[in-house]
């Protein structure tokens, strides 16, 4: 198959999803495709699944993939019941509270959450650049757009932000806002290297959305470069810009080490045992959402998400594309989660 922002996969009679429910607004529509939208960090396990589901169901066809970003494809997923709408989302992130509440408030009340393994959000650069070591402290202080609260940020060069560090100009290549690689960066790193300030943990109990603001918020004025949905892309620009630092998935450090070094954080490295374990800073979970609604209306749905629970083990097809297993208890918990198909409640979400 080829791995292009649409991939084809689903089934071979035609289903209605008049019985989804209102939130379709009466829709008659009909589909004969599984439609996933969302991350493209979860892109490759969404569209290896799709492959192993397709050829151990003959007569299927291939589900519509669509690499949107993670909060995109929330914002296409969360729009309402019915054919016109996808029937998962891929997300490299957890769902927030204010997404479930959209959701719900659109007719899609009834989502099942699946974490189908874990990722590292990796930095990483080119071989031909000069070696570094960061820390979610150096990181914030580059990248924050006002460090700390206290003025425009206005180190040019990563030796101005710690002396120990090359005086070659800070650049880093990441994704938009729209992703949840993008919210990864903030919770995992930014957050984690502004609260080495005991003031912002402070103002984190005072005033969160404050604290947000100064936490999270990044430098406009080019030193962090938006480089799209495309984590192929960033990887093929640090070879043009050796000086250049990447933010992306793991399994894109992994596919691509023959070129890219990877930028250890607190001196630990991004690797399979270190994402897994979650020693690693930048590791996170991922996930498929599915509307229940959309179970018995799309034919074949069922299935896709079994090529997810039968496949995502050590050693297995899923990770043999670079995705990271979940821990054993992770692995049986998320199983019962598709067998049985519990929705989500949403009391704990954030």
């Amino acid at each position: 198959m080829k791995s292009s922002v649409l991939l084809a996969v689903s089934v071979a009679s035609l289903c209605t999803l008049t019985a989804c429910g209102d939130g379709a607004g009466g829709a008659s529509t009909t589909r004969d495709q599984i439609r996933a939208v969302g991350s493209s960090t979860v892109y490759p396990f969404a569209t290896a699944a799709a492959e192993i589901f397709v050829l151990g169901t003959p007569g299927m066809k291939s589900p519509i993939i669509e690499a949107t970003g993670t909060g995109g494809g929330m914002k296409l997923f969360c729009s309402g019941v019915g054919a016109q709408y996808p029937d998962i989302e891929n997300a490299s992130r957890r769902i927030k509270k204010s997404e479930f509440e959209q959701c719900r408030s659109n007719g899609v009340r009834d989502i099942v959450e699946v974490q189908i393994g874990v990722d590292g959000l990796a930095f990483a650069q080119s071989k031909n650049g000069p070696p570094i070591s960061l820390t979610p402290r150096i990181v914030y202080e580059a990248l924050a757009a006002s460090p700390y609260g206290k003025g425009d940020n206005r180190a040019q060069t990563w030796k101005d932000v710690d002396p120990s560090l090359p005086a070659v100009p800070i650049t880093v290549l990441g994704p938009p806002s729209t992703s949840g690689t993008r919210d990864s960066l903030a919770e995992l790193i930014l957050e984690k290297g502004c609260q080495t300030d005991p003031a912002m943990k402070a103002l984190k109990e005072e005033d969160e959305k404050k604290y947000k603001g100064i936490c999270t918020r990044v430098r406009e004025d080019g030193r962090y470069v938006d480089a799209g949905e495309n984590d192929n892309l960033i990887v093929q620009k640090l070879g043009a810009n050796p000086d250049a630092v990447g933010v992306f998935g793991f399994s894109f450090l992994e596919e691509n080490k023959d070129s890219l070094r990877d930028v250890p954080i607190n001196g630990m490295q991004a690797t399979y045992d270190t994402v897994s374990t979650g020693q690693y800073p930048g590791a996170r979970p991922l996930f498929v959402y599915v509307k229940k609604a959309h179970m018995k209306a799309i034919p074949g749905l069922a299935g896709y998400l079994d090529a997810f629970a039968v496949n995502w083990g050590p050693g297995g097809p899923l990770t043999k594309r670079g995705m990271v297993a979940a821990p054993e208890e992770v692995r049986a918990k998320n199983a019962k989660i598709v067998k049985m198909l519990t929705v989500l409640d949403g009391t704990d979400l954030k």
